[in-house]
């Protein structure tokens, strides 16, 4: 998982800078390797003898060496742990780390998969870098391996599927490493205070509208102004999009643009619109533009719930001490289909052009390893959720119910992504969205305008 998190998935959330990166490339033997299970990775050094050095690009804000998270304030370990192990179970390889901030990732990752420049990408973007032609597809080495695709939470795998230029059908070109998702936020003490029933297992829309409404005014315990909802502006046609999916809609089908089709003008869309602009009312006034959402996730919090957050908030709420002040639920689901909400996260794919396959597949699997997945999570959970079921059964995670909602919750995204995110429509709808929401048009116009412009651009595209 991303949105700079969606535009990258989940690690969006504290990106600090851009590391430098030393690299160097891995190659692979001549034996045969026996089956793996992902999490088994770490249990048995290979006995193969490799050599060579293996390129790994990784985006967000990591480091090579032990640095001090900027949330919790405590030392964390950096990548070279990852280093250290793929070389004790891969005796003569050597694994160095590209590192990558997300500002400006596209154009290096599509610079250095033209050049070379590593064999191992994430790839948050993997649809058009696989219809480039840039990924080498999976399956042969799940075939060969019988590796075995269960270990990874439901909708994971099919969530990064994506079509190289001769594929007839959705391909596995990439394995999630990275899980991400979006969940609802709500403050149990001002419920609480409020005299309101929190929020259900699943809420609705209809019960978040209901109860924004009840809190929404002077807070009958501290005399304070408090608003009912909250809500990211530049996320406003997301939230569209699942509302409608709780309607039974959805955002449309197909995969290419060419031959996509867009249910931007359904009566779904238009319901899950006129949710979002009712809900409008009980949020603060600037809540579109970023304005207003201030003492969101502290001690002073003023909003009772926020229908769309991002993992690093249930990091920052324990770095805090206020896990017992708020809930989190899952976004809303489309019955039929099982599945709602944007999918985020990052895949892990192999460049067609490394001359270091074999040795870049061991590292894909290793990249889902029982060690890998805890050292993410441990060290680096601002900017990372497990992408495996194992994970579930970690102390760590048991421990942390909100955590626990986050997995159930990436286990019911929408799979395959919302493909026409990753063209214009994206934008076009979002415009739409704000300006039924600002009121500058009807709602019904707004969605309109968004069916008619996305439905010639996509038209418009070979």
């Amino acid at each position: 998982m991303v949105n700079k998190r969606t535009k990258k998935g989940l690690v969006a959330g504290v990106l600090l800078s851009v590391f430098a990166m030393q690299v160097l490339a891995g190659c692979s033997s001549k034996t045969e390797t026996k089956p793996v299970q992902a999490n088994e990775s770490t249990a048995k050094v290979s006995d193969k003898k490799w050599s060579g050095t293996l390129k790994v690009q990784l985006i967000g804000d990591f480091s090579i060496e032990d640095k001090t998270n900027p949330i919790s304030g405590k030392k964390v370990k950096g990548v070279s742990v990852l280093k250290k192990e793929f070389e004790r179970l891969y005796p003569g390889a050597t694994v160095e780390f590209i590192l990558l901030g997300w500002d400006g990732y596209v154009q290096k990752t599509d610079a250095m998969l033209n050049s070379k420049g590593a064999d191992v990408f994430q790839v948050p973007g993997i649809a058009n870098l696989a219809s480039q032609d840039l990924l080498e597809p999976l399956a042969p080495y799940i075939e060969k391996d019988k590796f075995d695709l269960g270990v990874f939470i439901n909708n994971q795998v099919e969530g990064w599927k994506a079509m190289g230029p001769k594929d007839t059908e959705l391909q596995i070109y990439g394995l999630p490493f990275i899980g991400d998702t979006r969940v609802i936020a709500y403050d149990k003490k001002m419920f609480k205070d409020w005299g309101v029933e929190e929020l259900s297992k699943n809420p609705t829309p209809e019960e978040i509208l209901e109860k924004a409404k009840k809190m929404t005014g002077t807070n009958p315990k501290t005399g304070k102004q408090n608003y009912g909802a909250f809500y990211a502006g530049a996320d406003a046609a997301d939230s569209v999009i699942n509302a409608a999916e709780a309607y039974g809609g959805s955002w449309g089908k197909g995969f290419l643009f060419k031959g996509m089709e867009v249910n931007f003008n359904s009566p779904q869309m238009l319901k899950g619109l006129k949710w979002l602009s009712d809900l409008n009312a009980y949020a603060p006034k600037g809540a579109l533009v970023k304005q207003g959402g201030e003492k969101w996730g502290t001690a002073n919090n003023d909003i009772a719930i926020h229908i769309r957050v991002q993992p690093i908030f249930v990091d920052t709420i324990y770095a805090a001490g206020l896990q017992d002040q708020f809930g989190v639920a899952p976004l809303f689901v489309n019955k039929d289909k099982n599945m709602g909400g944007m999918f985020a996260g990052s895949p892990y794919s192999i460049a067609k052009s490394s001359a270091n396959k074999e040795l870049a597949w061991e590292f894909l699997k290793f990249s889902v390893s029982d060690f890998f997945q805890k050292y993410m999570w441990d060290e680096q959970s601002s900017q990372f959720l497990p992408v495996t079921k194992s994970a579930m059964k970690w102390e760590q995670i048991q421990k942390n119910p909100h955590a626990m909602i986050e997995l159930e919750s990436m286990g019911k995204l929408w799979a395959p992504r919302y493909p026409y995110r990753s063209g214009q429509p994206r934008y076009i709808l979002s415009e739409s969205v704000e300006e039924g929401l600002l009121g500058k048009s009807t709602l019904e116009a707004a969605l309109e305008k968004a069916q008619k412009e996305s439905t010639a651009w996509l038209a418009a595209q070979k």
